[in-house]
């Protein structure tokens, strides 16, 4: 779980809990399973510590996984289109360094269509997405199956944070992880070893090397990065404040959207960018099994983007064992994609 995210912006406050009114309650009448039950646990234990935080992952439910498609979209969110332009630029050189015929497997595969460009382009054998959001995924790979009848394809629900299974029929031989996006600056530079050295294990003992294709974004003027994380039309917004709409299914409270609002801020200490949800009055928020009392201004903590140097970042791929890698990067040197094995 994440630390105290940034102890200089609010000063610190007790939370006040309120007692438990009842046993904790899905929103379906379906049987609670394990997995069900360790993400209820995971978001109340982020919203009882003195400074509460949601883990970004809950962002995207389904409504938020497409207000994320609408954000890469915008003209501020510089992320996806200079990626875009560093994959089509250095595209042969890619290709050459991972080799044909591999296995694509994109954990947080969203709406496939990135693999899609890049499954087209190695003339990749098999993929596998795994996403959080299920429904989501099952149409993005139809999608992608219908677009390349010859791929074999498949969509497996899944949270890599967690320790995502693969299919046990999946080949061993040539599999690429690809994680795009800059996805993974999203998390702690410790739980970026760690779901690193989890990726290396999904490649298997017989990698031949294909390995880890990755997406970081870089350091950048302040201005650049405040205005696509907070865009003029309020978009991240609208994605941000949705999460407490999510939250509110799976653990059963009573937030109420409208008395939040967004905010992004630069951590210059960190290098990252973070957002957070701020109350905007006083208010109880209750959930199954109990609750809280937020004061005005206190803040939630719903996401880091944390913006790595080069070098930085191939440390944090060493010490999850790719020794070697090859990277190529746009003109501005704005954005990094990564070959390592």
């Amino acid at each position: 779980m994440r630390p105290n995210p940034f102890p200089s912006i609010s000063p610190a406050i007790t939370p006040t809990l309120i007692e438990p009114h009842g046993e904790p309650k899905l929103p379906t009448t379906r049987p609670w399973t394990t997995t069900d039950r360790a993400r209820c646990e995971e978001i109340v234990e982020g919203l009882t510590r003195p400074r509460p935080m949601i883990s970004a992952k809950y962002l995207y439910d389904e409504r938020g996984s497409r207000l994320f498609e609408a954000i890469t979209r915008l003209p501020e969110y510089y992320v996806t289109r200079v990626e875009q332009s560093v994959l089509q630029r250095h595209a042969e050189s890619i290709a050459a360094s991972i080799g044909s015929e591999c296995v694509v497997i994109e954990p947080g595969a969203g709406n496939c269509e990135k693999a899609r460009s890049l499954c087209l382009r190695l003339q990749a054998r098999e993929f596998v997405g795994v996403d959080i959001s299920a429904e989501h995924l099952h149409e993005a790979v139809q999608r992608m199956s219908a677009y390349m009848p010859w791929l074999r394809t498949r969509a497996v629900a899944g949270d890599i944070t967690r320790g995502m299974e693969l299919p046990t029929d999946l080949p061993l031989e040539r599999r690429l992880v690809f994680y795009p996006g800059s996805s993974i600056g999203n998390f702690e530079p410790d739980q970026v070893v760690a779901l690193l050295s989890h990726m290396r294990a999904l490649l298997g003992p017989g990698a031949n090397r294909a390995g880890l294709l990755i997406g970081i974004d870089l350091p950048k003027p302040v201005h650049v990065l405040q205005a696509a994380y907070d865009d003029a039309a309020g978009v991240t917004a609208a994605f941000n404040l949705n999460i407490l709409e999510h939250v509110n299914r799976i653990i059963g409270s009573d937030f109420e959207p409208a008395h939040w609002k967004h905010r992004a801020i630069f951590n210059a200490q960190h290098s990252r960018v973070e957002m957070h949800l701020v109350a905007l009055r006083p208010q109880q928020v209750r959930w199954s099994g109990g609750g809280r009392t937020f004061a005005t201004g206190e803040r939630i903590h719903t996401e880091n983007s944390y913006k790595y140097a080069l070098g930085d970042f191939v440390s944090l791929l060493a010490k999850a064992g790719f020794q070697q890698h090859r990277h190529w990067c746009d003109e501005q040197n704005w954005f990094a994609v990564i070959h390592a094995w």
